[in-house]
C-alpha cells in the first residue's frame, strides 16, 4: 500500500506548499510545491480525497473532516483558476522556477539534450552549494558559542530523528512503493512540467539556504540543533554528490555525441548485430556511480539517446585489473530464414486525436475498459509484448550455464531489467487488447526457445505465457491496473513472474514494477519504471536478490546481490534502457547491453529489431497457426499495413463480435474455457503443455475455435 504521512499544507497564489508543520513552511523549511495551475484536480468526495497529477508526481491529499475536505476543495479550485489566469496572461513569467534556473525555452537552452541537462544540474549544484554554506555557518556559531563537539565526533548521531511531531489534521499519501519515505516525498518545487526531470532525492532548496542573512546565534538550539544540522548538511551534500554525477554523466554522453559527429560527420546507430565480445574479459565502463577520469572507454554506458553504441564501437578500451565474470558460450541456432527488418508502412499522425475529450470522465478510473480509435494503437498486441521480455533471453542461458549460485542470479536479475528496455521509446501508441481466447505464438529456433501466450480472462483481463528452451522455463499471468491521473497514467501490474533452469533446479520468482506514461495529452511523452523487484529462489535461500528503479531518475536501477545472512556479494547498477553493469566503479563488468536501434525507428512506433519481427507472417507459417493467433488478427494487420479507415470498422466490428460472444456464455451460465492454459492451485495461470503437441496438425483442424475475427 502506499505510505501516509501528516504533512502541513499552505496554499499560495496557485502554489500548493507542504511541510512537517507550520513552523517549517514560514522558515521556509518545504518538502515540495505543487503548481496547481498546472495539474489535473481529481476530487473523490466519498473517500474525502483529492488526487493532483503534477506530472513528475501524482499526488493524493486525503482530509479527515467533510467540512475541512469542502473547504479545500474550494480553495484549490479558486487558486487553481487564479493561477491559471495567471500563466495566460504572463506566459513568459517562470514564478514557479528557482530564479537560478533558466527556462528550458530560452535561446541558452536549445542545445542538445546533454548539454541543457548539465546546465540544469549545475544550477542545482550552486543552489546546493550555497545551502551547504549556510549551514556551515550556522554549525561555526554554534561551535563558538555552546563549545559544540567536532563534526567528526557527531558523525553517529547525524541521522538521529528528531522527537516525533504532533500529529496534524490532515494526511499526505505519495503513490509509490519504494521503502524510503523521505525520498518518495521529496518533490523538487524548482521543476515544472517542461523541464529536465532530476532525481528523486533532491530535496527542496529552503529559501533561508538561498539568503545571504547571517545567522543568529539566539535562534539556534543545542544540542537538538547540532544534530540536525549535521544531518541536513550531510543530506544536502548527498544531494550534492548525486548531482554531479549527473552533470558528469551528461558530460561524458555530450563529449561522446560530438567525438562520433567529428569521426563518421554524422551520428549513425550501429549494426544491431553488435554486441558484448565474449572471448576477451569485458572492459572498464565507468558508470555514473564514478568518480574516476574521463577517458576514451566511456563511450557506451550514458544516455542512449543523444548516441546509440556497441561494445565494438570504442577501439580503446582499457582492460579492468579485477576478476570479470565468467562468460559463458551457449551454441546458438543459426536463423531458419531472413527475417523483415522493416514495418510495411510508418507509424500514422495521431496529433489531430483529442485524447482529453476520450479520457476526461476517467481519471482515477482503470483505462481497460475504454475504447480507444485505432490510430492510438502500434500493430502489436499485449500477448507479443509479453514475448518481448524474452529479447535477452540469452542471459538465461548464461545463467542456466554458471556454476556459481551467486553469479546465476546476477544473470537472472539482469534478464529481468532487461525486459523494459524497449519500452523506452514505445510511448507513442499502446498494444492492441487481446480478445478472449485470442492466442500467439512465437518460435525462435535462432534464440532456443518457443513461447506461447493466451488471453484467459477478459473482465479482469488476464494474459497468460509459457516459454521453454533446453536452458529455461519462463510462465507469468499478467493482470494490469491502469489508471489515468490526467496527465499520466500509471500501469501497476499484479503477478509473479517464474523462471526455472532444470540444470541447477533453480526456480526464480519475482514481481513487476510500476510504469507510469507522463505527458500523455501534450508534450513529449516519457515513461518511467519505480519501486523495488525482489528476486528469490524458491529452491534454496542461498541468495536473493533486490532491484530498485528510482523514481524520477535517469533510468536508474541499482541492485544487491546477497546471502542468506544479508551479506553483499555483488552490486548491479546502470541503466534499465541501456546497460547493467556488475560490481564497483570503476573496475565494473558491463553484464549487458540493449541492442542498437533500427534506422528511423522513431518513424516506426519506436520498435527495436525484436519487436519489429513479432507480427510477421510468413505464408508457410500462416497454415501452421490456430485461427486465434494474433498474427491473422485483421485490425492490427491493417493498422500495420496503414489503412487507418478499414483498420478502425473492422476493430469495431471484432469488439461487437467479443460483446455478442460474451452475452451468450451468459445467458447459457457459461464461462469461458481457454484451450492451452489451466488454472492452478494458487489460482494462477499456467500452461497445459498441449499446444505445441496440438500443433502437429496443421492449423489445429481438430479443436473447436471461436469466430474472434
Amino acid at each position: 500500500p502506499p505510505f501516509s504521512l501528516q504533512r502541513y499544507f499552505f496554499l499560495d497564489k496557485g502554489i500548493l506548499k507542504y511541510g512537517k508543520c507550520s513552523a517549517d513552511i514560514e522558515k521556509g523549511k518545504l518538502h515540495g510545491c505543487i503548481d496547481v495551475g498546472l495539474s489535473v484536480m481529481a476530487i473523490k468526495k466519498k473517500a474525502k480525497c483529492i488526487d493532483l497529477d503534477a506530472e513528475e508526481n501524482i499526488y493524493h491529499l486525503k482530509v479527515k473532516r467533510r467540512e475541512l475536505f469542502d473547504e479545500w476543495v474550494s480553495k484549490l479550485r479558486h487558486h487553481r483558476l487564479y493561477r491559471q489566469n495567471e500563466i495566460a496572461m504572463y506566459p513568459n513569467e517562470k514564478s514557479f522556477y528557482h530564479p537560478h534556473y533558466p527556462s528550458p525555452n530560452s535561446p541558452s537552452m536549445a542545445e542538445s539534450a546533454s548539454i541543457r541537462k548539465v546546465y540544469l544540474y549545475l544550477s542545482v549544484c550552486e543552489a546546493y552549494l550555497l545551502e551547504l554554506n549556510h549551514l556551515l555557518q550556522s554549525m561555526e556559531v554554534l561551535h563558538r558559542t555552546y563549545s559544540a563537539p567536532s563534526i567528526q565526533a557527531l558523525q553517529t548521531s547525524t541521522f538521529d530523528s528528531p522527537k516525533k511531531e504532533k500529529r496534524l489534521p490532515r494526511k499526505w499519501r505519495t503513490k509509490n512503493y519504494n521503502k524510503d519515505v523521505k525520498t518518495t516525498l521529496q518533490v523538487p518545487s524548482c521543476i515544472s512540467s517542461g523541464s529536465i526531470r532530476l532525481h528523486a532525492s533532491n530535496p527542496n532548496l529552503s529559501t533561508a539556504a538561498l539568503s545571504n542573512d547571517k545567522v543568529d546565534p539566539e535562534s539556534l538550539e543545542s544540542p537538538f540543533d547540532v544534530a540536525k544540522l549535521q544531518e541536513d548538511f550531510c543530506r544536502v551534500a548527498t544531494n550534492l554528490h548525486e548531482t554531479m554525477k549527473s552533470a558528469l554523466s551528461s558530460l561524458t554522453s555530450e563529449k561522446e555525441r560530438l567525438k562520433q559527429c567529428l569521426d563518421h560527420e554524422t551520428c549513425p546507430p550501429t549494426s544491431p548485430q553488435d554486441s558484448v565480445d565474449e572471448s576477451r574479459p569485458l572492459v572498464h565502463q565507468v558508470s555514473n556511480e564514478s568518480r574516476a577520469s574521463i577517458t576514451e572507454s566511456l563511450s557506451e554506458f550514458f544516455d542512449a539517446q543523444e548516441v546509440l553504441l556497441s561494445a565494438s564501437s570504442s577501439e580503446n578500451e582499457v582492460s579492468v585489473s579485477a576478476k570479470p565474470l565468467p562468460s559463458t558460450d551457449v551454441p546458438v541456432a543459426q536463423n531458419q530464414s531472413v527475417r523483415r527488418s522493416c514495418l510495411p508502412t510508418p507509424s500514422p499522425n495521431n496529433s489531430t486525436i483529442s485524447l482529453w475529450n476520450i479520457l476526461r470522465n476517467n481519471i482515477g478510473k482503470d483505462l481497460s475498459k475504454v475504447t480507444m480509435p485505432v490510430q492510438l494503437n502500434e500493430p502489436l498486441n499485449t500477448l507479443q509484448r509479453l514475448c518481448e521480455e524474452l529479447e535477452y533471453s540469452e542471459l538465461l542461458d548464461r545463467a542456466a550455464n554458471t556454476q556459481d549460485p551467486f553469479e546465476r542470479m546476477v544473470y537472472i536479475a539482469t534478464f529481468v531489467v532487461s525486459g523494459y528496455a524497449s519500452s523506452y521509446y514505445r510511448t507513442g501508441g499502446k498494444p492492441f487488447n487481446p480478445l478472449l481466447g485470442e492466442s500467439y505464438e512465437c518460435d525462435r529456433p535462432d534464440k532456443g526457445f518457443r513461447f506461447v501466450a493466451e488471453q484467459v480472462s477478459h473482465h479482469p483481463p488476464i494474459s497468460a505465457c509459457h516459454a521453454e528452451s533446453k536452458n529455461f522455463i519462463f510462465w507469468q499471468d499478467v493482470r494490469c491496473k491502469n489508471k489515468f491521473w490526467g496527465k499520466s497514467m500509471e500501469i501497476v501490474p499484479v503477478g509473479t513472474t517464474h523462471v526455472t533452469l532444470p540444470g541447477s533446479g533453480d526456480h526464480y520468482e519475482w514481481n513487476k514494477v510500476t510504469s507510469c506514461i507522463h505527458n500523455i495529452l501534450s508534450g513529449q511523452r516519457w515513461i518511467e519504471h519505480y519501486g523495488e523487484i525482489s528476486i528469490r529462489n524458491s529452491s534454496s535461500d542461498i541468495c536473493q536478490c533486490k532491484i530498485t528503479f528510482v523514481k524520477v531518475s535517469v533510468n536508474e536501477v541499482e541492485g544487491t546481490i546477497t546471502d542468506n545472512k544479508g551479506k553483499v556479494i555483488h552490486r548491479l547498477f546502470g541503466k534499465w534502457n541501456e546497460a547493467i553493469f556488475c560490481g564497483d566503479p570503476p573496475s565494473a563488468t558491463c553484464i549487458w547491453r540493449a541492442n542498437a536501434m533500427p534506422v528511423d525507428y522513431e518513424q516506426y512506433y519506436g520498435f527495436t529489431k525484436f519487436a519489429i519481427e513479432l507480427n510477421e507472417l510468413d505464408p508457410s507459417l500462416k497454415l501452421l497457426l490456430p485461427p486465434t493467433d494474433t498474427r491473422l488478427r485483421v485490425d492490427q494487420r491493417l493498422l500495420e499495413e496503414g489503412n487507418l479507415e478499414a483498420a478502425e470498422e473492422q476493430k469495431q466490428r471484432i469488439e461487437q463480435l467479443q460483446r455478442e460472444r460474451r452475452r451468450v456464455l451468459e445467458e447459457n451460465n457459461e464461462t469461458h474455457q481457454p484451450k492451452f492454459f489451466r488454472k492452478s492451485k494458487d489460482d494462477t495461470w499456467v500452461s497445459n503443455n498441449t499446444y505445441w503437441e496440438l500443433r502437429k496438425d496443421p492449423g489445429f483442424t481438430h479443436i473447436d475455435f471461436p469466430t474472434l475475427w
